[in-house]
């Protein structure tokens, strides 16, 4: 038998949800979700929401998308940049 080894996707969400006062079954019935199941993977990190759930989750918890994946966020932005700095050389604008 494999196991699949994967690191989970970091994420705010769970604390975000919480600071609302709402529960996994209430965010997904916001969010037109047959099942809490989803929202429970995603704050677990093991998927990440699509992109328009992405920016409807930051509109039910009141906060920007890149908020709820802030780890995820700064690890990309260090990503891009290194790679702007090596393909546009030293003038490429700074963060």
């Amino acid at each position: 038998m494999q196991y699949k080894s994967f690191k989970a996707i970091p994420n705010l969400l769970r604390k975000y949800r919480r600071i609302r006062g709402l529960s996994q079954k209430q965010v997904a019935r916001i969010l037109g979700l047959k099942s809490a199941s989803r929202v429970s993977r995603w704050e677990k990190g093991s998927c990440m929401p699509s992109h328009v759930n992405v920016v409807r989750l930051s509109i039910v918890y009141r906060t920007m998308a890149d908020a709820l994946f802030r780890d995820l966020s700064r690890t990309l932005r260090e990503q891009i940049y290194s790679r702007e700095k090596q393909i546009l050389g030293p003038e490429s604008p700074e963060k």
